[in-house]
């Protein structure tokens, strides 16, 4: 027999004018335009990127991801390509995450 109790009219008259107010705000306000992460890694052979990567001290797929804007998934393919290439060595790692670092 509970139930939501019912508004008083100042409260409704409130709402009203917050709804309003996130309409004006929504419409005239800069929206933030969501960027999707890349799907092509970095060229592994490019001197830039192998730059980048040496300064780094621990390579995670993550740092990786965030550093070069790509996907996990693309960024763990990345990071094995580069271990074959010689660029970076695999320090440890578990079933979920591998940490490299920067080959000398």
């Amino acid at each position: 027999m509970g139930g939501k109790k019912r508004l008083t009219l100042k409260q409704m008259e409130g709402m009203q004018k917050r709804q309003e107010q996130r309409k004006e705000k929504g419409s005239s306000g800069s929206a933030t335009e969501k960027r999707v992460a890349g799907i092509i890694p970095p060229d592994s052979r490019s001197r830039e990127v192998v730059d980048q990567l040496k300064k780094m001290r621990v390579l995670t797929p993550y740092t990786v991801a965030t550093r070069f804007d790509l996907r996990l998934s693309v960024a763990r393919d990345f990071l094995e390509e580069l271990e074959k290439q010689g660029v970076v060595e695999f320090v440890s790692g578990s079933k979920n995450i591998k940490i490299y670092k920067p080959s000398d």
